[in-house]
């Protein structure tokens, strides 16, 4: 059995989940997630635990306990915290806008770069080179991030590009003279 599959999820105050079939559904002050379990994996509702265990018959599905243990307390987490990730853009000239649904970045290349906001994604900028990706949902804030930081990542000679805050850019030396 997985390890962290032995300890139950804590439901803190204001969350509560619900269990139909194979969907569960967590509701909190932030909003209301939903995922659909494996066949296998057997979801209990305890009070204010929920249980994680395997079916007896299903080993199979042994390799998927952990996994839907983390996607359970994520699920319980984005609804009462949620998740954020911060970006910085870093280079002359660089800068970022939200029109709309839309996120217009200028990363010096001659097209405009736009990139559609997802539904459940609040993102705000701060001095025009700091992004706030914020969401209820880790995967989906995670992916806009990273879908983000795909489109100019640092480069290694300048460190110019967009990165995460606390990410580091191991850089590297240029061109020596010529002796």
């Amino acid at each position: 059995m997985s390890r962290k599959a032995k300890v139950p999820i804590e439901l803190p105050s204001g969350v509560e989940a619900t269990l139909q079939g194979k969907t569960l559904s967590v509701k909190g002050p932030k909003g209301t997630l939903t995922r659909e379990l494996m066949e296998g994996i057997v979801v209990t509702i305890e009070g204010q635990n929920i249980m994680v265990t395997l079916a007896p018959s299903f080993s199979h599905a042994f390799n998927f306990l952990g996994l839907f243990w983390s996607l359970i307390a994520n699920m319980v987490e984005g609804v009462s915290k949620g998740f954020e990730k911060r970006l910085e853009m870093i280079g002359v000239g660089y800068r970022a806008a939200v029109q709309g649904s839309l996120l217009d970045l200028q990363i010096g290349v001659s097209h405009p770069t736009k990139i559609s906001i997802p539904s459940g994604i609040e993102v705000a900028i701060e001095k025009n080179t700091n992004i706030t990706v914020k969401g209820i949902d880790k995967q989906l804030v995670g992916q806009f991030a990273a879908d983000i930081r795909s489109k100019r990542p640092p480069e290694p000679y300048k460190g110019k590009g967009i990165r995460y805050t606390d990410e580091y850019v191991r850089r590297k030396a240029g061109k020596a003279g010529k002796k």
